[in-house]
This record gives C-alpha cells, sequence and structure tokens, in this order.
C-alpha cells in the first residue's frame, strides 16, 4: 500500500513488516439507531482491530474466545485476509460473547440494553508461540485481569503495546487496571475516560498523569472533534475526518486502534513523529467504519480509498503562515 504525507508524494511509507498481536473479544452486536435496526450482526474489539489492521501487510495473529454458535463464514472473514486465527479458542457447548444498545439521536451517546458474557466470563488467553515475540500488541477493552495475563505471556522486550480500556474498569477494578497501565506504551482512551481515570478536566492535566502511571504516549479521543496525542514533551491534534452521514458508531474507537497498530508495523521507529501518522490513519479508519452497520464498511474498504481520504485528509488540515502577514 502507498500511504503519502509529507514530503515527495511518490515516496513510500513501508520499511518492514513487524508482527501483529490482538488480543480482545470477538462477538455478536445487535444494535438500533435512529436510523435502522440489526439484531444479529458480526462484532467485538478484536474483529474490528483485525479487519483493520488486515489492510496493511502485518503478521497479524488474533487471541480471543467464540462459542459454538460463531459462525465459520465470520471466521473465515478473517482468517482469508491472512488473519492468524490459532489463538480463538472455540468453547464447545458455549455461547460467543453478545451486546444490545441503544444509540440516541445524537448517535453521539448510546445505551446498552443488554450485556451477555457467555464464554467471555470464563476467558483465560493463551497467546500463540509463534506471537509471544510480536513487535507490536494491541490489548482491547477486556477485563485488567485478562489483559495482564495477556501481557505476561510475551517474550520480546522489544516490543510496543497499545492498551485500550473504558470506566467500567476504572470505577470498579483501579487496582488491577493500574497494574495494566504501568506495563504498556500507549494507552487510547477518551474524553470522558481520561478524567475519570485522573480526576482532571483538563485533558493536559490529565494526559500528564497518565504519563506518571507509565504509557510513554497517551492518545485522547474526543468523538467526532478528533483526538489528541501526549509524548516526548509534545501535543499532536488532529480533527476527525469529515463525513456526511454516521451510520453506526460501533467499533470506531476500535477500529482507530487497529488502523494505527496496522500502520506502526510498516515504521521503522516508533516514535511520536510515526504516532503521529498512525494517528491520522486510525482517525481515517474509523471514518470508515461509522458510515455503515457493523464491520460492513471496514471490511470492503480499498487500499485506493484509503490512501485517497489520507490525502484528503491532509489537504483539510494543511495551512502556510507567511510570518509577514501579522505585525505584532
Amino acid at each position: 500500500m502507498q500511504i503519502v504525507f509529507e514530503g515527495d508524494e511518490r515516496s513510500l511509507f513501508l520499511c518492514m513488516n513487524k508482527k501483529l498481536l490482538v488480543v480482545g473479544t470477538m462477538a455478536y452486536d445487535a444494535i438500533e439507531t435512529p436510523f435502522h435496526k440489526v439484531d444479529r450482526i458480526l462484532g467485538g474489539a478484536a474483529t474490528y482491530i483485525a479487519f483493520a489492521t488486515s489492510k496493511f501487510s502485518a503478521n497479524c495473529g488474533l487471541v480471543s474466545v467464540i462459542g459454538d454458535d460463531f459462525a465459520d463464514a465470520d471466521l473465515a472473514k478473517l482468517t482469508k485476509l491472512g488473519i492468524d486465527a490459532a489463538g480463538v479458542e472455540k468453547v464447545a457447548g458455549g455461547k460467543t460473547f453478545f451486546w444490545r444498545g441503544r444509540y440516541h439521536d445524537d448517535m453521539n451517546t448510546r445505551t446498552t440494553l443488554d450485556t451477555q458474557l457467555n464464554v467471555l466470563e470464563n476467558f483465560s488467553p493463551k497467546v500463540p508461540d509463534a506471537f509471544k515475540d510480536s513487535q507490536v500488541v494491541v490489548i482491547g477493552n477486556l477485563h485488567p485481569a485478562v489483559q495482564k495475563m495477556a501481557l505476561e505471556q510475551l517474550d520480546s522486550t522489544e516490543r510496543f503495546v497499545l492498551l485500550d480500556s473504558m470506566n467500567f474498569w476504572m470505577e470498579h477494578f483501579r487496582a488491577e487496571l493500574d497494574e495494566v497501565i504501568a506495563m504498556v506504551d500507549l494507552i487510547s482512551i477518551n474524553d470522558e475516560e481520561a478524567r475519570l481515570l485522573t480526576g482532571e478536566y483538563s485533558l493536559t492535566k490529565a494526559a500528564a498523569k497518565i504519563h506518571v502511571m507509565g504509557p510513554k504516549y497517551i492518545i485522547i479521543k474526543k468523538g467526532e472533534h478528533g483526538a489528541q496525542l501526549y509524548g516526548e514533551g509534545k501535543v499532536f491534534i488532529a480533527s476527525a475526518f469529515p463525513i456526511d452521514q454516521v451510520v453506526d458508531p460501533t467499533g470506531a474507537g476500535d477500529s482507530f486502534a487497529g488502523g494505527l497498530a496496522g500502520f506502526l508495523t510498516q515504521t521503522a521507529t516508533i516514535n511520536f513523529d510515526s504516532l503521529k501518522q498512525a494517528l491520522v490513519v486510525g482517525s481515517i479508519f474509523a471514518s470508515f467504519t461509522v458510515e455503515a452497520f457493523g464491520v460492513e464498511a471496514i471490511e470492503k474498504v480499498q487500499n485506493t480509498e484509503l490512501e485517497k481520504r489520507i490525502l484528503n485528509f491532509r489537504a483539510l488540515t494543511h495551512f502556510n503562515w507567511d510570518d509577514k502577514t501579522l505585525n505584532l
């Protein structure tokens, strides 16, 4: 895939193919929005993440758990894209994690109507030997104890770990979550979660407190208002890509993480500059996801469409500044 940012428009930002591990949920969702309703659709954090990472030539392994009711055709959607599913445990007689939710008119808030943990309740992740030395790791939204179990199975010390979490774990399992946060390189949460985690309303102050907890980098997502990256004493702010209509916001944050991580597998060095570009790529993946229900849009997106949207994003956010414009 050709991805162009600053500099020569003919240049390629493809340097290597780091091994990537994704740990998270695979699920079925029932979703209601002001526009439509579906009673059963493929979902789960790991599913969205994997679809996004597959757009890069990443060597990606998936660790999750499913039940007997998980359709072979749905698993094949991932494996056909090159995702290694050896770490996906299928529990005989079990049912796959299920979530039902209703989005409000503004599409920014939602109400959970039903959550059935099913096989996820006793999930003990088993990282395949082939992916214990992964150089990029995405730990999706799970119980902190499960996240820690997965991290403790990794062999490589030369790895970059991205963590996702949510307010439920912050409110009820804070001690366990703090242990996990101290083990990762990057945490990606939304503005509400950042404030809850730190007690700070200012996102700049919140990021500084989270940095002390362990992560070198912090991404704070603000939905339709974009995202902010903190690290190395620097701040980068990116807007969200403008789209005509949000159809289903489910999985946008997971697609963001998957696009970001997939891009990092192609970079020679992971630092603040490469993370700035990765954040933009993640935002573009999220913009595709919300344009259709479930994984429909992210599954079908082509590299040419991805590159076009990245170039459009650059045009929308770039401006020239003449020092002589203002006489201060």
